[in-house]
């Protein structure tokens, strides 16, 4: 009998998710015979749903996103460095009966940042927001050779579980209140993690002179803020290229090839429309 290869995301809710449209486009692109399936899971789904796929002998790997990245590191048998100090994970790679887990967030914001035209080492930096998504931007910041980090969160004690993160990164968190966001968005280099709707209104408070901006939003696009960024001069970076990034490096880790990138860029962009 023959297997067929393939692999899914899983979330909740799925419908939107664009995973299909970009890992579907590496493949197509690569000459793959795969196949890439969406599936609606809920955290109280996740075991049994994980178990029911990984018997198939032809699953190489699993896209996770909310709200199972906490599950599904807790799930897998090893994880990477990564995954277990942003304590989530959005790829399981499946082999030789084990799940590998890893959280190739991180990745997109650098494929992301650097596409904008970002060049390393950046000293300092600024994130609005403290949740996970902030986490994979200390992660990031960190390779790029960011050691201070400016932060902006609405809930003071998150600023504070985001620094113990970022400690073990080796990176001093320095926060800062919601209602005073100015010296976060003058840092050279900003990622925004909150929804477009949060984020508004800190688009008045963007310098003359601003450096980067990766508005992890991609719909609705621009965002205020990320109009502000550009209006002003600044170089953005946005959530759909985040997510090429990352999609780009789940391609490599399952199929064990180079990700197309801009081809998958484009199919993201396409399904958009």
């Amino acid at each position: 009998m023959t297997v067929s290869t393939w692999a899914a995301v899983l979330g909740s809710p799925i419908a939107h998710s664009l995973s299909p449209a970009l890992h579907r486009a590496a493949y197509l692109t690569l000459g793959l015979d795969w196949r890439y399936e969406a599936f609606d899971v809920t955290k109280q789904e996740f075991s049994a749903t994980l178990a029911r796929l990984c018997a198939d002998p032809g699953l190489r790997g699993l896209s996770v996103t909310m709200p199972l990245k906490e599950l599904a590191l807790a799930a897998a048998n090893d994880a990477t460095a990564i995954a277990l100090k942003t304590r989530a994970a959005n790829t399981m790679i499946v082999g030789d009966g084990r799940l590998h887990a890893d959280n190739t967030d991180p990745a997109g914001i650098i494929w992301a940042l650097e596409r904008a035209g970002l060049k390393r080492p950046v000293q300092q930096a600024g994130i609005v927001g403290a949740g996970a998504t902030a986490r994979s931007a200390v992660a990031a910041l960190a390779q790029l050779g960011t050691r201070s980090i400016e932060v902006v969160a609405r809930r003071p004690e998150a600023i504070a579980d985001l620094a113990l993160v970022a400690a073990s990164f080796g990176v001093e968190i320095v926060p800062h209140p919601w209602e005073d966001p100015a010296e976060v968005l003058a840092a050279p280099v900003v990622v925004s993690t909150v929804p477009a709707t949060v984020a508004d209104v800190l688009s008045e408070s963007v310098s003359g002179t601003p450096g980067f901006l990766l508005d992890v939003v991609y719909v609705p696009w621009p965002t205020r803020l990320a109009q502000a960024w550009a209006n002003n001069g600044g170089a953005v970076a946005s959530g759909l290229e985040m997510l090429v990034g990352q999609a780009g490096r789940q391609v490599e880790l399952m199929t064990g090839c180079a990700a197309p990138m801009e081809e998958m860029l484009a199919a993201g962009l396409a399904a958009q429309r």
